[in-house]
């Protein structure tokens, strides 16, 4: 808990050894009292001064400092006295004198106030508190001596004006409260140990804005802020907030301190221009009234504006400025001043009559000029029968004051530290060998601020009081008029994620909208795509680009696509995993049309096998050893129904049996095929004289090559079965939108050991056909055999590319079709030669036939 310091230094006037004098005249008070104990106090009661050249020629206060009492803008004459600021000014005023009617608050004793215009510029505000400073006869006096009766000061509404005046009264250890100056510099105790203030600082204001955005998903935004402490400290407080969220800052523009239609017009045209539809503004009302003037002819629509608390409450813009309506904003909590209404009605220009504010108020209420001596003769002199102007018609609305309040509550905060400091008992303060002041002397003290009206001010050790905020909405009725709506609030005391409410149906938006305005740089992602971020540009600027196949996003602006699993995949839309589409030679049309040639394969081979057999007597059957025959058709028939193996959905049983079928049966084909060839080159080189080579090519002899040539496949392949069989293989890399089932060789190096063995067999096949291809004999066999050994050689070399490259099932399709097209190609050429003279030309299957 932080205490209030009150300090009064008393010098004796023999102590003073040189005179001063006072360069240049002060400004008289706007009001002050006469007391024991006197608070000074400080408001912006006009918006503009008129400041001196600073050429560096002159003295800086050659030129007196004149605050400006009206302004043309486009050559229309704006008021520049601030009603809403005077009305804090007569909160003071009401407050002391309550005090002072007290009995139970500083007995005995009188405060007085002091109260000076700002004019809400840090130079007049440091004129003002060296006037406060030096007492109210400084004007007249030559030699300025003496110590100021001043206690403290309430003031000042800008957190510019109040640096500058805490650092003035810093050396004096003189401590201020203000009552509306929120820039979180001021925070800095080492630098301010005597401010403090009743209003929160804006670190919690830019707090409960950022909340407001996440609310309602404003995440591209715009900033205006004026060219003070208070809209720098404000915006990088925002800036903070904002950091590790998803909400962006379109632009930042500074309403220029020296205003000029260009520097504003090149604002309005960067507002004009964005996209952004929320705009935050950090200013006071009298930096953003002329700003709001320009904007109006600039026909820029569609805005819905966040106020700070500084204007958010600024009758006179709502009143002037109806595009304004829908603006939301956090002010500070509004309070109850009993009497309040019936005071402001006192403050009258019969009763200060030689008070320049209290005409300029007169004025600018009622637009007409109390007297003729009025600053401003072009009004009409008033007749008593004078309405109040519509956009000033807030001034006697007290039913809710906040900013008034807070001064209010000021007031009372010195008042009873005051009293407690007078009043204390020796031993019983926070430091018991400390004895109280007395009236005399009143030395530096720290006291708890007790109750204000009911109400307990307490500050933070930053000297700041607990933040709360109502959350206000500018609302205008049928009947014309505007009223500030309170719709939420913000409780800086409840626990992280708990402090902001809205009642989100009681909101009325810009341009009476029903739903909540958009204000974003990039619509959000739907499922199915991610955000990609556009270069050299804010992370709220993204494309929205589609997941990557096999990657899928299930929820609103994903910042990246997830893979799906390995047996999975991504649907049409990229929104949830599927499972893949398993792939295998199944009957389907190719597998149900390899089916086919491979029965009708079998069928035609079964169909020879039984003509030979019903034929197996004639010589064109025995010529070339009849039993031969009968094995070649029968491991034909094998090898085409082996082909049926590889059709369906791979098991361990099939894909072992189907390339192990496959290659004995052509090995042993081949070895019958290779038996045939020996005994047609035996035969025609035994007819040479001397030449006994048939007794070693005998039916035994013929059987025995078979066994081996087919005996060295089956331990080829016994040892691929054993060491590593095929087996099935679900791939997922070839295709990655499918899974493709197929059977895995186990060892390849055994696959091709398979393949090369057979393709050995029929080349040496090839090359013993070959040599007896020219051999006489009508029954001569070598060239039917040279030619299919080539037909079969061919398919096989062809297999190997087709192999290597076919995709999925077709690469099981490939290894059908050379089986099957070898096998049609070793029984045309090898039977239909015989088959043909047997059904087509009996009169040739003879043995004189044969014998020519």
């Amino acid at each position: 808990m932080i205490h209030i310091f009150v300090s009064v230094f008393h010098l004796s006037s023999a102590a003073v050894t040189s005179s001063c004098n006072p360069q240049g005249d002060f400004n008289l008070p706007v009001f002050m009292t006469s007391g024991d104990f006197t608070i000074g106090g400080i408001f912006p009661l006009h918006y503009r001064v008129e400041l001196p050249p600073t050429d560096y020629i002159k003295r800086p206060l050659a030129k007196p400092i004149h605050c400006f009492t009206r302004m043309y803008f486009h050559n229309i004459i704006v008021c520049r006295f601030d009603p809403r600021a005077f009305r804090w000014a007569l909160t003071m005023t009401l407050a002391v004198e309550e005090i002072n009617n007290r009995k139970d608050l500083l007995p005995n004793h009188n405060l007085a106030y002091s109260i000076f215009d700002s004019c809400a510029t840090p130079v007049t505000a440091q004129k003002a508190v060296l006037a406060v400073l030096n007492g109210q006869d400084v004007v007249q006096s030559f030699i300025c001596s003496g110590a100021s009766p001043l206690l403290g000061l309430i003031g000042e509404s800008g957190s510019s004006q109040s640096i500058v005046v805490s650092r003035t009264l810093e050396p004096f250890r003189i401590p201020m409260i203000s009552y509306f100056s929120t820039c979180s510099c001021l925070s800095d105790r080492k630098q301010f140990p005597t401010f403090f203030r009743v209003v929160p600082s804006d670190d919690y204001q830019v707090k409960a804005i950022a909340q407001l955005l996440k609310r309602f998903g404003w995440t591209w935004i715009g900033v205006v802020t004026e060219d003070h402490d208070y809209g720098r400290f404000a915006l990088q407080g925002l800036k903070r907030e904002i950091e590790n969220t998803n909400i962006c800052l379109a632009y930042h523009e500074m309403i220029p301190k020296d205003y000029t239609q260009e520097q504003v017009m090149r604002i309005l045209k960067v507002m004009k221009e964005s996209t952004a539809k929320v705009v935050v503004v950090f200013s006071g009302e009298g930096e953003f009234y002329p700003f709001l003037r320009e904007f109006v002819t600039q026909n820029i629509t569609g805005i819905q504006w966040i106020a700070s608390e500084a204007w958010v409450t600024a009758s006179i813009l709502a009143e002037t400025y109806p595009f304004l309506d829908g603006t939301l904003g956090f002010a500070v909590r509004q309070g109850h001043i009993p009497g309040f209404q019936d005071y402001l009605k006192t403050v009258t220009p019969d009763r200060y009559p030689s008070n320049p504010q209290v005409k300029e108020l007169w004025e600018a209420l009622y637009g007409c000029s109390p007297s003729t001596s009025s600053l401003n003769s072009h009004l009409p002199s008033c007749t008593g029968k004078e309405l109040l102007r519509q956009e000033h018609s807030a001034y006697m609305n007290t039913s809710s004051p906040r900013v008034a309040y807070n001064v209010y509550k000021a007031v009372y905060a010195f008042a009873h530290s005051l009293h407690n400091l007078i009043h204390c008992k020796p031993g019983n303060g926070p430091f018991e060998n400390v004895s109280c002041a007395n009236l005399n002397n009143v030395f530096p003290w720290q006291v708890k601020v007790p109750n204000v009206s009911g109400e307990e001010v307490n500050f933070d050790v930053k000297g700041d009081s607990i933040p709360s905020y109502d959350l206000i909405n500018w609302q205008r009725h049928a009947s014309g008029d505007i009223q500030f709506v309170k719709v939420g609030l913000y409780d800086g005391a409840q626990q992280t994620g708990s402090e902001l409410v809205i009642e989100e149906q009681a909101i009325m938006w810009s341009n009476q909208q029903k739903k909540v305005p958009m204000s974003v740089c990039s619509n959000s992602c739907t499922p199915g795509f991610r955000k990609a971020v556009r270069r050299g540009q804010p992370l709220c600027c993204f494309d929205c680009v589609p997941c990557d196949i096999g990657k899928i996003s299930n929820q609103t602006d994903s910042i990246d696509c997830l893979s799906c699993p390995e047996d999975y995949w991504s649907n049409v839309n990229g929104t949830i995993c599927v499972p893949k589409a398993v792939e295998f030679l199944s009957h389907d049309a190719m597998g149900i049309t390899l089916t086919v040639i491979a029965v009708v394969g079998a069928f035609l081979t079964v169909t020879v096998l039984v003509i030979f057999l019903y034929n197996r007597g004639t010589p064109i059957v025995r010529v070339n050893n009849s039993e031969l025959s009968f094995f070649i058709l029968l491991s034909l028939t094998l090898c085409f129904l082996c082909a049926l193996v590889f059709i369906g959905e791979p098991t361990s049983w099939s894909c072992m049996l189907r390339h192990t079928a496959f290659s004995i049966t052509f090995s042993l084909c081949i070895s019958c095929i290779l038996g045939k060839t020996l005994v047609v080159l035996a035969a025609f080189t035994a007819t040479r004289p001397g030449s006994n080579i048939m007794k070693w090519l005998g039916p035994t002899q013929q059987r025995i090559i078979i066994f081996c040539c087919t005996l060295v496949q089956v331990v080829i392949c016994t040892a691929w079965l054993t060491i590593s069989p095929p087996f099935p293989y679900r791939n997922t890399k070839y295709q990655q939108s499918k899974i493709i089932l197929d059977c895995s060789v186990g060892s390849d190096l055994a696959f091709w050991c398979v393949l090369g063995y057979i393709g050995l067999l029929a080349c040496v096949c090839f090359f013993l056909a070959f040599l007896a291809r020219k051999l006489p004999g009508n029954f001569n066999e070598a060239k039917y055999i040279t030619f299919s050994m080539l037909i079969f050689c061919a398919v096989w070399l062809a297999f190997v590319p087709a192999y290597v490259s076919s995709p999925g099932k077709f690469t099981t399709a490939v290894e059908i079709f050379a089986i099957l097209a070898s096998s049609f190609g070793l029984l045309f050429c090898l039977f239909t030669p015989k088959c043909y003279i047997i059904l087509l030309k009996p009169e040739k299957n003879t043995k004189q036939t044969q014998n020519k």
